[in-house]
């Protein structure tokens, strides 16, 4: 059997303080610090904590080269390296430990930059909610709490010197400029007309053109810019209350300007699973029409390979595309939204997909305004309401 390490990891020395009682009586430093050996390999999507002599082992074994286990047993200990193929750390070329080999090669293929596949992996949410602690502060709590924030903007340059620009002239896009404010009040009686939820995907996330680029390559034309011009997010749609279609998520096809379905639901159920993904976010569930915005990365990375912005040119695409779907929704007359405080994983499942090739960046949705008093404060243009 040949073995090697996994493709990525990160060990982090995690320190645990505690109270030296025997120092404390004794006068001296009452503060006694416990050194944790923290490993994160993104193909495990766990952190595992290790010991001394598995750090050093793992420092030694090469991700790229494969050894004959015997020899490692020689060099570190056979119960050393036993205990980290069992762990997955350790990638083994045997049928025993195929499962961490297939998720090790999985990550590999998809030619992630090491310290991207970290933060994407480890910064994904599962089961968040208000017990978590996902709450919506005021902003007058958050100023008792904190103190003032910065200031809004930087004051830079020498004083009398700035050239003072002539005021915008006023264009086509001032009226839907001026309407988009983000929703948090929703009308839960409300639904959407079909033909206003067939604009806003197909003008957002829908291809205008599609070019032939090679034999058997084509690229799509849409009306936000992508880096590399690869398009790589999809559009999953979870319904609530859309005219004519029932509850349920679905996949927006951005060439045939479809909905396809996936999993049929009872409203009740559709409801709980929009509060599931926006981490409890009452405010932004009870719109009628949600839309996860899904990067596929091996699009993305066939191009950038192992390169340093690839991961943050997907987040810059799903920012594009969420501006795109507000002043489509403003041209409507509906506020919008989008959060990237999700529960990834929770989705993840219910799309069944994996996070070595996709990232669950954000979600967004739109609805119409409740009417009445406000639950929650909207920063809409003219109003003066405190945040």
């Amino acid at each position: 059997m040949k073995i090697r390490r996994c493709a990525v990891l990160y060990i982090e020395p995690r320190e645990e303080l505690a109270i030296d009682w025997a120092a404390l009586f004794a006068g001296s430093s009452t503060l006694a610090a416990t050194m944790h050996w923290i490993t994160m390999a993104p193909h495990l999507d766990r952190e595992i904590e290790v010991d001394g002599a598995a750090v050093t082992t793992l420092g030694g074994m090469s991700q790229t080269v494969w050894r004959e286990r015997e020899d490692c047993e020689q060099q570190f200990g056979a119960a050393c390296i036993a205990q980290l193929l069992d762990l997955g750390l350790l990638i083994a070329d045997g049928a025993e430990h195929a499962g961490a080999r297939a998720r090790d090669e999985t990550l590999r293929a998809a030619h992630w930059r090491p310290l991207a596949a970290l933060g994407h992996t480890f910064s994904r949410w599962r089961e968040v909610g208000t017990e978590s602690g996902m709450q919506a502060p005021s902003f007058q709590a958050l100023l008792d709490k904190f103190g003032p924030p910065p200031p809004p903007t930087l004051d830079l340059g020498t004083p009398g010197s700035a050239l003072k620009l002539p005021a915008p002239t006023s264009g086509v896009l001032d009226e839907t400029l001026f309407k988009r404010y983000t929703g948090r009040n929703f009308d839960l009686q409300a639904t959407l007309p079909l033909p206003v939820v067939a604009r806003l995907l197909q003008r957002t996330f829908g291809a205008q053109e599609t070019r032939q680029v090679g034999p058997h390559t084509h690229v799509l034309k849409k009306t936000s810019p992508s880096g590399g011009g690869l398009h790589p997010v999809e559009a999953f749609v979870l319904v609530q209350r859309v005219d004519g279609v029932a509850p349920g998520l679905y996949h927006y096809h951005p060439i045939e300007h479809e909905l396809r379905p996936l999993q049929a639901m009872e409203h009740d159920a559709a409801a709980a699973l929009a509060l599931k993904m926006v981490a409890d976010q009452q405010w932004l569930a009870d719109a009628p029409l949600q839309v996860v915005m899904v990067a596929r990365l091996e699009r993305s990375f066939w191009k950038y390979r192992n390169h340093h912005k690839a991961y943050r040119a997907t987040a810059l695409d799903a920012g594009h595309l969420s501006q795109t779907f507000y002043l489509l929704a403003a041209e409507a007359g509906l506020p919008a939204f989008i959060t990237a405080a999700i529960n990834e994983v929770e989705i993840e499942r219910v799309l069944e997909l994996d996070q070595l090739r996709h990232a669950v960046i954000a979600v967004c949705g739109c609805g119409p305004a409740a009417t009445g008093p406000r639950n929650m404060v909207e920063l809409r243009y003219g109003e003066t309401d405190a945040i």
